[in-house]
């Protein structure tokens, strides 16, 4: 049996949620399950009825992103999970190709290259955020995030194994959870871009980047003792 991939689209007022469920129901990888949690949206709701009968659909009330991330890895029935933005898109071999990189390599932790799009989908840059070894890696993480989370997939185990997302960081949830899985899980880096990250004027780390660089210090603060005792050890625990 080949693996089964959950995508979870968090969904809250999003002009583009049409375009990014299209993006995960038409992926090549056969073996997906499209999971989109309304996170009490009073905007733009008709424009998931198309797809209805192609998703597993969840209306909640409002409560933040990592909220409903959580509500839809509850439903998750796959072996690995990836989180799509609703304002965002996957290429459509996304999948494919990231999971046959990492059942090559032996992953269960990954993240990837990604473009730059702008509200009209138009190209704009394309990111490669390899940093190099896992020493190197740890010493940006305890600095800040190369991280694209939408580009993340992982063994769906991790959330059984060290808990879901944390509801008190609003913005920076993604972030504290790969501080999280660092310690124990080897992070791989995929050099294709596997996302187009849309970059417009609504998107939250626009809105909220006061309160998102607040966070980001309790999240550094939060990991900072396991990561610094896993650097003098050498980036793995003996």
């Amino acid at each position: 049996m080949e693996p089964k991939v959950s995508i979870v689209i968090p969904f809250y007022n999003c002009a583009y949620i049409d375009q990014a469920i299209y993006s995960a129901v038409h992926q090549t990888y056969p073996h997906i399950e499209v999971i989109v949690v309304d996170d009490g949206s009073t905007q733009y709701v008709e424009r998931v009825q198309p797809f209805m009968d192609r998703i597993t659909y969840i209306r909640k009330e409002n409560g933040g992103t990592a909220t409903a991330l959580n509500e839809g890895i509850k439903r998750a029935t796959g072996d690995y999970f990836v989180w799509l933005s609703s304002d965002d898109v996957m290429l459509l071999d996304r999948v494919e190709k990231q999971l046959g990189f990492m059942l090559k390599v032996k992953a269960l932790f990954c993240h990837g290259a990604y473009h730059y799009v702008n509200a009209d989908n138009e190209w704009m840059d394309t990111i490669r955020p390899e940093v190099g070894s896992r020493l190197e890696v740890l010493q940006v993480l305890l600095e800040g995030c190369p991280i694209n989370g939408c580009t993340v997939m992982v063994e769906m185990d991790a959330f059984r194994k060290f808990g879901m997302f944390d509801t008190d960081f609003r913005y920076t949830h993604d972030y504290e959870m790969w501080l999280r899985l660092f310690p124990v899980y080897e992070l791989f880096y995929f050099n294709d871009p596997l996302v187009s990250y849309r970059v417009h004027e609504k998107m939250g780390t626009k809105r909220h980047f006061d309160e998102l660089k607040a966070e980001m210090e309790r999240v550094q603060a939060k990991h900072r003792p396991t990561l610094l005792n896993l650097l003098h050890v050498g980036g793995y625990w003996q």
